[in-house]
This record gives C-alpha cells, structure tokens and sequence, in this order.
C-alpha cells in the first residue's frame, strides 16, 4: 500500500516539474512574440521624421507622444525581453536536466519515449499518449 502511495507522490512531483517546464516555455514563446512586434516597430519608426506624432499603449491608456520620445523605450524594452528570454531558456535548459535527473532517480520512463515503447499483437506501436509509467 505504501509503495503504491509512493509511486503516486512521485509521479504528482514529476507533473509538476513538467508543469514547470510548460509554463517556462510558454512564457518565453510569449516574450519571444513581443519581441518580435517591437522590433517590427523600432524599424517601421527608423524611416520616420522624429517630430511626427505616434501614439503608445502605457499601462492600457493610449498616449500620444513623439517619435523620437517613444523610439528610445522601444529600444529599451527591447533589449530587456532579449536578456529575459535568454535567462527563461537558461531556466528551461535547468528545468529540463532537472526532470532528467529525477527520471533517472525514480526510474520513469514515458511511453511515448523511443526503447519504451512497446508492440501490440499486430506489430504496431502502441499509442500512449505521453502516459507516465513508474515502474
């Protein structure tokens, strides 16, 4: 009985991790997004006369500001996603030796892994659909 609740625990704290990583790798999905609108913008506003007027979402309020005011930010908050996404990778390279080494520890293997697999009577792969087996 125990080791049944053990292999459970075990395999809740190995979802977690995985959770984990998901959520890391989406954040960075979603910055890398962002990322890539600012420097679309920083190089649309390049060709632009600094006087001209463009307007600036701060904080969900529409701010009308000048070129050369809203070209400087831009550049800044663009620098500032790149060493972010690049530490959020850093976290998913961590994350992701981190669940290796408990893979490793507890012994799981993932059907959907290759050599974990295994083939049904008709000679095809069995489909898993990513199900945790702890053995």
């Amino acid at each position: 009985m125990k080791d049944k609740q053990n292999q459970e625990v075990i395999i809740q704290a190995f979802n977690a991790l995985r959770n984990e990583q998901r959520s890391i790798a989406t954040k960075t999905n979603e910055l890398q997004q962002d990322l890539n609108e600012h420097k679309i913008v920083i190089e649309t506003l390049d060709g632009v006369s600094g006087d001209r007027k463009c307007f600036r979402m701060v904080g969900g309020v529409l701010v009308e500001r000048t070129v050369k005011e809203v070209v400087p930010a831009l550049i800044n908050n663009r620098d500032k996603m790149a060493k972010l996404i690049e530490s959020l990778d850093k976290q998913l390279t961590e994350k992701g030796e981190e669940i290796n080494g408990y893979m490793e520890k507890h012994n799981i293997q993932l059907k959907d892994q290759p050599g974990a697999a295994k083939k049904d009577d008709k000679g095809e792969d069995a489909k898993a659909g990513g199900v945790l087996v702890a053995n």
